[in-house]
């Protein structure tokens, strides 16, 4: 006879009628209650942008105002946190960590992961994770109990999350220094100070040396005019080289002359398709977006890392994307003139419901 409240999370109908399942561990039962508890959410003054839960032990939820007068996590906990107890007491004492969404996503991670204090971010948006330096002291409470407020938070932004100390975030620049210090001393026959020199202006890779403008490398205190060209023509040597020996054993691996002759595709990059068994324009126009780039796939809950064939590359998703339409229209498989309708349809769909 007790009554409980719940979110109706699916009806399905069945041969023995419909059947509706009901939950009480869902996000969105959450969302409810704060709507209920919330006039401000109920008018849609507070809007609730995201919610991570660990039904029974934590909670994180993002919560923006419309109105610039209203704090929306003061009017979510309520005069002397009315409202949040509510909720918390229909939740059977879950925590709860109300957040100020903000679409900058650094920013808005800084606050998930509260109550930890954050030194620096940094992210890489086309792998869609971040990497979040801390002082020593504050490691534990930003990783939390078994991982739970990392967790929580990565549910929260939608991004992978690294954390690391400022100790070891210095530990790892460091190493990162010394690895293209060698790199550029083996390849370029360059002795220590210059190479160092080089990887102090920025510089990380051999093709920045040889496709970057020559005035950028003038600017390097002792590089003149000869020393800036003899830099490129090493490295474009160098680079010329590890092509040849990659085409030569992206074809013994079976690579046919249609993917070498497809723009925006280097012989590594073919090299490493072609040991997975993509050795021709249509079984690479049969890829998947996240199977070259590489991505995110959520299973039960947890976030799991998809690798790509090209994201050694640095191919992002949307170059994969590309690539792959391309090759697409290409092979005839696609009409180019009903894919930009059909974008221009959606673009027109986003200005109506922008407006």
């Amino acid at each position: 006879g007790d009554r409980i409240r719940c979110y109706i999370k699916d009806v399905r109908s069945e041969t023995r009628g419909p059947q509706i399942f009901l939950s009480r561990t869902a996000p969105e039962f959450m969302a409810e209650l704060f709507k209920m508890e919330v006039p401000e959410i109920y008018d849609g003054i507070i809007e609730i942008k995201a919610v991570a839960r660990d039904p029974g032990s934590r909670a994180k939820i993002a919560v923006i105002s419309y109105e610039s007068s209203i704090d929306p996590v003061g009017a979510c906990v309520g005069m002397r946190g009315s409202r949040v107890q509510a909720v918390v007491n229909e939740l059977q004492g879950e925590k709860i960590d109300i957040i100020p969404w903000n679409e900058d996503a650094p920013t808005f991670l800084v606050n998930a992961l509260q109550p930890a204090e954050v030194s620096k971010v940094v992210l890489d948006e086309d792998a869609e994770r971040i990497e979040v330096v801390v002082p020593e002291e504050q490691l534990s409470l930003a990783i939390g109990r078994r991982g739970q407020n990392v967790r929580l938070a990565s549910h929260l932004t939608g991004l992978d999350i690294d954390i690391m100390t400022e100790e070891e975030e210095s530990q790892r620049r460091q190493a990162e220094f010394e690895e293209r210090t060698k790199l550029f001393m083996d390849t370029l026959d360059l002795d220590e100070f210059f190479a160092q020199l080089l990887v102090s202006e920025g510089f990380t890779s051999l093709e920045e040396v040889a496709y970057v403008e020559i005035d950028e490398l003038l600017i390097i205190d002792g590089v003149d005019e000869d020393t800036a060209n003899e830099l490129q023509a090493r490295a474009r040597d160098h680079i010329d080289e590890q092509n040849r020996h990659a085409e030569e054993r992206a074809r013994q691996l079976g690579a046919e002359d249609s993917l070498f002759a497809f723009e925006g595709l280097t012989p590594q990059m073919i090299e490493v398709l072609a040991a997975d068994g993509v050795k021709t324009i249509e079984e690479f126009a049969r890829c998947a977006d996240w199977e070259l780039a590489g991505g995110w796939t959520t299973v039960k809950g947890e976030r799991i890392k998809d690798d790509g064939l090209l994201e050694s590359f640095d191919v992002s998703m949307e170059e994969a994307q590309n690539m792959v339409m391309t090759a697409r229209i290409q092979l005839g498989w696609v009409d180019p003139e009903q894919l930009e309708a059909e974008g221009q349809e959606e673009a027109d769909a986003e200005e109506e419901v922008e407006a």
